[in-house]
């Protein structure tokens, strides 16, 4: 829920190309972070499990890139409209709008983080690493298609409110704060 480029991505599609070009890019970006579960629970998440190294590698890692894109977010607070600017064209067709869901979830850092350093902190011990990573991905796409679904709602309609650059700026603030408590969270974490 937390702004960042999935965010930027839907509402860019929902403000400039409509409801169903959101939608489609929704369709992409939950099957971008179904592919980032499978590909955790087949070994990724397996070496940062078994290793303290490589977990602590992608952790400070991981925790590095948020705190820079918390900063560099907060930097673009300087320009009028922030880093929500929707002046770009939108992909409107069905597959154009849905590999742009899904190219930008697959390019996502956070979403990779999110699939082998947080996921597998959630899954018991008494569960297969794996299934559990499988199951708990899903549930993510699911609570992310919500939840995009809900703002792609929303944004039609109150497109007018959001196009404003106050409100833009806004948004930006809210994303660097947010990817900043997301740092702080990763930084605690440790390995199952």
């Amino acid at each position: 829920m937390v702004p960042g480029q999935g965010v930027a991505m839907v509402l860019r599609q929902s403000l400039v190309g409509g409801r169903s070009a959101a939608f489609y890019s929704l369709a992409g970006n939950a099957v971008g972070l179904i592919t980032w579960g499978l590909l955790s629970s087949v070994g990724l998440s397996v070496i940062f499990a078994k290793s303290k190294l490589a977990f602590s590698l992608l952790k400070w890692a991981g925790v590095s890139f948020l705190v820079i894109l918390s900063i560099q977010t907060l930097i673009q607070l300087k320009n009028e409209f922030g880093k929500f600017d929707f002046d770009s064209s939108a992909k409107t067709q069905f597959w154009p709008a849905f590999r742009l869901g899904l190219f930008t979830n697959l390019t996502n850092v956070k979403a990779a983080l999110f699939a082998v350093a947080f996921i597998p902190q959630f899954v018991p011990k008494s569960v297969s690493l794996g299934m559990g990573i499988i199951v708990l991905s899903c549930t993510q796409s699911l609570v992310s298609t919500t939840w995009y679904t809900s703002m792609i709602l929303a944004v039609h309609k109150s497109s007018v409110v959001l196009a404003k650059p106050s409100v833009r700026r806004s948004l930006t603030a809210i994303s660097a704060l947010g990817i900043m408590f997301l740092a702080l969270g990763l930084a605690f974490t440790s390995p199952r």
